[in-house]
This record gives structure tokens, C-alpha cells and sequence, in this order.
């Protein structure tokens, strides 16, 4: 059965996330860099942080971050990954309770999180810790599904044995995002992300979701089976390649 505590879903899962999930492209950066003043100056939450790619790129940037996390292996797993960051505070806390001072930050972000956060409490919350004049920035990476044949194939692979993927995908609460913002206006961008991988990979990739039955579910073997028939199938030169597009959402909070 999947697990239903959104913060302790990824726990078995940690490694392979590290390994094979994809990162944010640098556009993300850029766009906040035009449209919402960031710079190296700005001190940043990233609430849902995990094991740090989108915290990276601030810490990169130069910026204070603050990394917000309540899973525990998850959270250790990007204490680990940046512990050569000297602007990073890792938090145990959740997008409903930070524990952060009230108007102390310049940004607040999800990365491939907001979907499992109780949206209103967390929007209070936001609004709690940013400045006057913060910004709210709400990301995901949202695989395309039917661009190729591999990722038809692989969507049908996810339909017929992940455990609850058609009520957790994030797809799906994309349309909340009206919601999340209202009565404050939002824009959207979106940029193209890809991944090649290997067969190897590709399972890793595969294991890193949480709907993704594990070692010892009756569906576990049967998935990887198809996984590599489709993989087999499809693959060029070796390599077949998992599309992307990368959708922000970025306002103020009022």
C-alpha cells in the first residue's frame, strides 16, 4: 500500500531521487533575476527543499537559504549534499509551520512540492514569513506524456501499476494553482527540461517516484518487466530520453 503521510513518502526512495530525478533549468533563475529583483542578497526559503536542487541553485547564486524539510531522510540526505554551503540553514519543519521569524524572507519556493502541501495553511504561512513585497515562487517539473512513443508507453506503464499516481500526480494540482494565489494576480513561464538515460537509469528514475510499487509488491517485478520491454522497444543507441516542461509560478502573496 502507498504511504499516505505526504512527509514520509520519499524515505525508501532517497537515493534514487539523489541520483536520477532532474534538477531546474538555469532559466529559472534568470526569470527571477528580471521579473523579481532577485539577487545574491536575497534570503531565500525553500519550503518541500528535500535533497537540494533547487536550494543549490540559490546557494550557487549566492544567496542566504533556508531549507525547510520534514522528512528526515530526505532533509539529512541535502545536509549531506550541501555541507559545503555556508549560507544554508537546514529547518525540520513543513509548509505549514516553517518555524521562521515572521517578514524575514525575500522568497518563498516549492520545488516539486506544493501538490502535497495543505494549500491554505501554507499560503497563511507564507505570507507570515515574507517581507513586504516577498515572493512567492511555485515550481514543478511536469514529464510529457505522449511527445513520443517511449513516453506514451511509459505513461501507460505508471497507469497500470503505480499505486496511487492517478490521485498524487502533481499534473493534477496545477489546476489548484488559481486557488493557491487567489485573490493576488500570478504570472507563469514554462522552459523545456530533458533527461537521457540508460536502462539502469531509467529504472532508477522509475523507483524514485512514490507511487511506484517496492522490492516485495506483488506489481513490482511485473513493472519492471514492462519497463524493460518498453525500454528495449524504444531506445536509441542505448538511450531513450524523459521530456519536461518546467512551469513556475511567481507572485506576491496578498
Amino acid at each position: 500500500m502507498p504511504v499516505q503521510d505526504p512527509t514520509q513518502r520519499f524515505s525508501s526512495r532517497v537515493e534514487n531521487y539523489i541520483r536520477y530525478r532532474p534538477g531546474y533549468p538555469p532559466e529559472v533563475l534568470d526569470l527571477l533575476r528580471q521579473e523579481c529583483s532577485l539577487s545574491a542578497n536575497s534570503v531565500i526559503a525553500d519550503i518541500g527543499s528535500g535533497t537540494g536542487f533547487l536550494s543549490r541553485m540559490f546557494l550557487e547564486n549566492g544567496n542566504r537559504v533556508f531549507a525547510v524539510e520534514p522528512n528526515p531522510e530526505m532533509r539529512q540526505a541535502g545536509e549531506r549534499g550541501l555541507e559545503n554551503y555556508p549560507k544554508l540553514t537546514s529547518i525540520a519543519g513543513t509548509a505549514e509551520a516553517t518555524t521562521l521569524p515572521a517578514h524575514s524572507m525575500d522568497f518563498v519556493t516549492a520545488a516539486q512540492a506544493a501538490h502535497w502541501f495543505d494549500g491554505r495553511r501554507a499560503r497563511r504561512e507564507f505570507m507570515r514569513i515574507l517581507k513586504p513585497g516577498g515572493w512567492t515562487v511555485l515550481i514543478w517539473n511536469e514529464r510529457r506524456t505522449d511527445t513520443s512513443r517511449f513516453l506514451q508507453a511509459y505513461e501507460k506503464l505508471l497507469t497500470t501499476y503505480g499505486t496511487d499516481y492517478q490521485e498524487v500526480r502533481h499534473e493534477r494540482t496545477t489546476a489548484a494553482i488559481d486557488g493557491f494565489f487567489s485573490p493576488s494576480p500570478f504570472q507563469t513561464r514554462i522552459f523545456e527540461m530533458r533527461q537521457e538515460f540508460d536502462y539502469a537509469a531509467l529504472e532508477g528514475r522509475l523507483l524514485s517516484s512514490s507511487y511506484t510499487p517496492s522490492p516485495g509488491d506483488p506489481n513490482h517485478e511485473p513493472m519492471l518487466r514492462e519497463l524493460r520491454r518498453i525500454f528495449e522497444a524504444y531506445a536509441t543507441n542505448g538511450k531513450v530520453l524523459l521530456e519536461y516542461d518546467t512551469r513556475v509560478y511567481y507572485g506576491k502573496l496578498a
